[in-house]
């Protein structure tokens, strides 16, 4: 199963080195463990661009100004069960420090990889 993890920072604040490179070992080691498929990180949701379709009209609200911020992170994983993916995600946020994290099941259409 695969499950979308998101993750944002209690403290709007750049990683020190140290904290990049536990993060950067816990990539790793979760990649060559066959769970992590990819990760990236995410402008503020209210600094993107948010699309709404309602009654057959499109609407496009922003880009917002100063995107530059990233502040949430996400990583793609693909596990045997919820729990195995709340077990990631909570040994990743131990590493990453306090905050707030959602862990999503992706819906795949026939239920494969």
């Amino acid at each position: 199963m695969k499950f979308l993890m998101t993750y944002e920072p209690a403290v709007k604040q750049p990683p020190t080195p140290e904290k990049m490179a536990a993060l950067g070992k816990f990539g790793q080691e979760s990649a060559k463990a066959g769970i992590l498929i990819m990760t990236g990180g995410l402008t503020r949701p209210s600094k993107g661009t948010r699309l709404k379709l309602k009654d057959g009209n499109f609407t496009v609200d922003g880009p917002y100004a100063e995107t530059k911020e990233v502040i949430d992170g996400f990583a793609l994983i693909e596990v045997k069960s919820v729990e195995e993916a709340i077990d990631v995600a909570r040994r990743f946020m131990t590493v990453a420090g306090d905050g707030t994290g959602e862990v999503l099941a992706v819906f795949e259409q026939g239920g494969g990889k």
